[in-house]
């Protein structure tokens, strides 16, 4: 009787156990914080073989990068073309400056490099101060004369309203008035024209009744230009208005 109802005991209590199997599905553990590998298929060939390591993955959507050799292949007719243009636009500014430097009145001034014709304008020109600023009371005609030989254009005016003066009062005061060149310069010569500067010693004698003389130092600025092979002053510049 008691063995019966041991069986029958243990066949119920088998039977609630694969009642409950059958029920739950079974219970799989998964790593906490980690996800399960994917195991995918190598390629010896890609990888590089045993050992060797393969080719770093590229991110989906970019191209692989090229190597350092064909950058530089790549670049090289760039930075050629690049450094050609800007040595042809330093050639260009270099060779319009140049023209322009040339085209400047100062360069064109043959002063200190054409030395003969310096000293050519030079000379005539302190003849000619010397002689139309110089005058005798008892020998006008040759204050007459050096004005027809040394001066031209607004120059001949000009002297006249200088020497008014003197012209009026030497005869009756016997006035003699020399003038001599103690320095000049040339400050432009350009071809057949030229602007000099001039320092003069001037005494100016009475020789009425008691000889009486003054002296004065002057310092003015003459233009000159060239004609029929001698200068001639065409502009006085006494630096007053």
């Amino acid at each position: 009787m008691s063995t019966t109802r041991h069986l029958v005991n243990r066949q119920r209590r088998l039977a609630t156990v694969a009642a409950e199997r059958t029920a739950a599905p079974p219970v799989v553990r998964k790593p906490v914080g980690r996800k399960p590998a994917e195991l995918e298929p190598v390629d010896e060939e890609v990888s590089g073989g045993p050992g060797e390591p393969g080719p770093e993955p590229q991110p989906e959507g970019k191209k692989p990068r090229q190597p350092l050799g064909t950058r530089l292949r790549i670049r090289l007719p760039v930075v050629l073309c690049v450094l050609t243009v800007l040595l042809g636009a330093f050639a260009a500014w270099a060779f319009a400056s140049a023209d322009s430097l040339r085209d400047e009145p100062a360069r064109r001034n043959s002063a200190l490099t054409d030395i003969s014709r310096t000293s050519e304008v030079k000379g005539q020109i302190t003849e000619a101060v010397g002689a139309v600023f110089s005058y005798n009371y008892a020998s006008p005609a040759k204050a007459d004369a050096a004005v027809k030989s040394y001066l031209t254009g607004k120059a001949v005016r000009q002297h006249a309203d200088m020497l008014a003066g003197v012209r009026a009062q030497a005869p009756r005061q016997k006035l003699v008035l020399t003038t001599t060149v103690s320095d000049s310069g040339v400050e432009m010569l350009d071809g057949d024209r030229a602007r000099l500067l001039i320092f003069a010693d001037q005494s100016n004698t009475r020789t009425g009744k008691s000889d009486e003389t003054t002296y004065a130092a002057a310092m003015f600025a003459v233009d000159a230009v060239r004609k029929g092979g001698t200068w001639r002053i065409s502009a006085i510049d006494t630096f007053t208005r």
